[in-house]
């Protein structure tokens, strides 16, 4: 646990929804439609790594989170553990109120409210990649897509070009956590 709810939330998330794949699932097609769920997991636990990175000046993934190689040296139970905790931990010394922390996504600055809240989406809507490809309910709550979509519209647009994100999804109807899903380019399940 650290101070910051909203990164202990999506960090539950996407633990519960590790827990929940079954056996045979790790290789299921998701979402993010050149990831199989294996993938998927490294990205997000690469991400959560770089995060920690940024703000430490510590070690980064040992995997390129853009090119997940599918295949797991330990458990994906052990592998989620081991990022949300780097992120956790690193998290944990950056003060509430800093107006500029070191992220790895542009523009590489950003204050730790909003910091935060884009390393805990980057971990709760890769939960729900996972689990809509693996039959689970979604993780997103309407509270947590209420946190997430101000840094979403200041972030994402950016990124789209490299392709990080699809283009907005067209639609009505679903609340908060639609309407963020539809933003990052998902289609979200209704």
């Amino acid at each position: 646990m650290t101070e910051w709810i909203v990164l202990d939330e999506a960090h539950q998330a996407l633990r519960n929804v590790v827990a929940g794949v079954p056996a045979d699932g790790w290789q299921l097609p998701t979402p993010c439609s050149e990831w199989n769920v294996t993938q998927v997991l490294q990205h997000a636990a690469g991400d959560q790594i770089g995060y920690a990175a940024f703000l430490t000046g510590g070690p980064g993934p040992s995997e390129d989170p853009f090119a997940p190689s599918g295949t797991l040296s330990t458990s994906p139970e052990q592998v989620a553990e081991a990022a949300m905790r780097a992120s956790a931990e690193a998290w944990a010394g950056v003060a509430a109120d800093a107006q500029e922390v070191s992220v790895p996504i542009p523009p590489n600055k950003l204050s730790a409210a909003d910091g935060v809240r884009a390393c805990a989406m980057d971990a709760a809507v890769h939960a729900w990649d996972i689990a809509i490809a693996t039959g689970q309910p979604s993780p997103l709550t309407p509270e947590l897509a209420r946190e997430f979509l101000p840094v979403a519209r200041k972030l994402v647009e950016p990124l789209r070009q490299w392709g990080a994100f699809g283009p907005v999804v067209a639609g009505e109807g679903g609340g908060e956590v639609a309407e963020l899903l539809r933003y990052l380019g998902r289609q979200p399940v209704l």
